[in-house]
């Protein structure tokens, strides 16, 4: 699992590449704590290229989207595949976040 964020003019890119499983979980959720830390604009995930999302995966996206919500902030998710949309529809997450295709 690799993830790679970008910053310009108050828009942070997260960008996910692989599966994101329990084990890839702890790692990505620590790669993610700055974005969390400082999540007042918007914050856009790039699931292009994520190809499964696991339960602790969903989890770091709630926390993002929590995080976006209290600051003021939004969270935008990109580009889901289509076993992705539907564990986010079978979830609630379809309701939960902003979905750009």
């Amino acid at each position: 699992m690799e993830v790679f964020i970008s910053k310009k003019d108050g828009v942070t890119t997260v960008t996910f590449e692989g599966r994101l499983d329990t084990p890839a979980s702890a790692e990505v959720s620590e790669k993610l704590a700055p974005v969390a830390e400082d999540a007042s604009g918007t914050i856009i995930l790039d699931c292009k290229k994520l190809e499964y999302i696991s339960s602790s995966g969903l989890r770091i996206f709630l926390t993002l989207r929590k995080a976006a919500a209290s600051q003021g902030g939004k969270v935008i998710v990109r580009s889901i595949c289509q076993d992705i949309r539907t564990v986010f529809m079978m979830t609630g997450f379809l309701n939960l976040f902003q979905i750009e295709d």
